[in-house]
């Protein structure tokens, strides 16, 4: 088999070793990761691609990056991802968050709020897509529970990231779960049912842990948590659906007509109001729709000046078995995740690779697309300089160095994504004889 693999051209990386040098090394110089935009340091890196190889006719290699940027994947990709920011921006302008978090508030006992507040995550999380979205949400409420209590902050705002890094990896319209599911050709409904068997423990271990660190603090909390549990409903029946396997296109364009309708009822906003809520969700989209494009080029070229098979090459010649090949698919989404801060990017990025590897060492299309996604996650959620703990930590007023230390869930999600591969065969036999049931 290892005869039949092109050895390829390692040169042909540069453009990638460019990006990761002029995003991290920014980072480095002036202590702010994002001072670099990821859009502008693939463009360039792009410019790289299309100047290497001159043999090759720039014409050529420009048609090259249009076919990559415009590949039927991608484009899907991003339809999806503008529909998602459509439904969580109509959904929030209606009072849909606001409204689920106070639901949730309201019916946890007090001695089990931090817990509470993980569990809480975990459910908006994954309803709403969106792991930052989550902690902004929920981090002045915890940030009000620490005030009130001896808890520390960092273990309060630990305990809600690690509840937004729950749902960012398993939700049906997380940017994260859609980038994994695309680039490796499998259904959402059934990549949730393999990444959820294998993260479940460590939901559960997390709860018991906070519940057992948290024992001694008294909490006696009181506060105005009213909610009109109508602007729920949407978020209960996109996850319902999803579950369900309804289509995703069907499902979101239906929850941002659903979750419009109950707006206009509860006079939330009038018909200009929800179209603007519509278009400020397109439009937070825009960045990362056209960092898939121009990802999706980059890659094109990188393939097609032979890096991709290089790295194949490199990959196949250490992987000794199944297994190997799936810690390697680890491997590189967790690299280019702690070099780009970025877990949608990492996932898109290392999706084609991944995708290459599975088909080469018969690796199920679901363990494929989790393990992407469980490993970009993992270690987004434990990042100082990524946008889940920046959020978290300017929310409560300190570093997000205090707050790594109290991450539970994403060590554990680690944890269980590595045990995942050594026994990936029960797992994916177990989710099998389930669906066979």
């Amino acid at each position: 088999m290892k005869n039949d693999i092109k050895k390829g051209n390692p040169f042909a990386l540069l453009p990638l070793g460019v990006f990761l040098v002029l995003f991290v090394g920014s980072g480095v110089i002036t202590g702010d990761f994002y001072k670099m935009p990821a859009l502008v340091a693939f463009l360039i890196a792009g410019g790289v691609a299309l100047l290497f190889n001159p043999k090759v006719s720039f014409e050529t290699k420009l048609n090259e990056f249009c076919k990559g940027a415009g590949d039927s994947s991608i484009i899907l990709m991003i339809i999806i991802f503008l529909l998602a920011g459509s439904f969580s921006s109509v959904a929030k302008a209606m009072g849909g968050v606001d409204s689920t978090v106070n639901l949730s508030l309201s019916i946890l006992p007090s001695n089990l709020l931090v817990t509470g507040l993980f569990i809480i995550g975990c459910f908006i999380s994954i309803s709403m897509g969106t792991s930052v979205g989550t902690i902004a949400a929920l981090a002045p409420i915890g940030l009000g529970i620490a005030d009130k209590t001896s808890i520390p902050v960092a273990l309060v705002l630990g305990a809600i990231v690690g509840g937004a890094m729950f749902g960012d990896n398993l939700s049906i319209i997380s940017d994260t779960t859609i980038a994994a599911v695309r680039t490796q050709g499998c259904e959402l409904k059934d990549k949730f049912k393999v990444n959820f068997l294998i993260v479940l423990p460590a939901a559960i271990i997390t709860a018991i842990l906070l519940t057992v660190v948290t024992s001694g603090y008294s909490i006696d909390l009181a506060g105005n948590n009213e909610f009109e549990f109508i602007k729920v409903v949407p978020y209960l029946l996109v996850l319902i659906g999803a579950l369900c396997g309804v289509n995703v296109f069907a499902l979101l364009g239906s929850g941002i007509l659903f979750a419009g309708i109950i707006g206009f009822v509860t006079n939330s906003f009038d018909v200009l109001g929800f179209i603007e809520a519509i278009s400020g969700g397109i439009a937070g989209m825009y960045e990362l729709s056209l960092l898939c494009i121009v990802i999706g080029g980059v890659v094109s070229l990188i393939k097609f000046n032979g890096g991709i098979d290089y790295i194949l090459y490199f990959i196949t010649s250490k992987i000794k078995s199944k297994k190997g090949a799936e810690f390697g698919i680890a491997a590189l989404v967790s690299v280019i995740d702690l070099c780009t801060a970025n877990n949608t990017i990492a996932i898109v990025a290392a999706g084609p690779l991944a995708k290459d590897i599975a088909e080469k060492y018969d690796i199920d299309k679901r363990k494929s697309a989790s393990i992407l996604d469980i490993f970009s996650s993992c270690w987004q959620g434990v990042i100082p300089y990524g946008a889940q703990l920046l959020t978290a930590a300017g929310v409560g007023g300190i570093s997000p160095i205090e707050i790594i230390k109290y991450l539970y869930y994403p060590g554990l999600m680690f944890v269980c994504g590595i045990l995942s591969i050594i026994f990936s065969s029960a797992i994916i036999r177990n989710v099998k004889s389930k669906k066979a049931a």
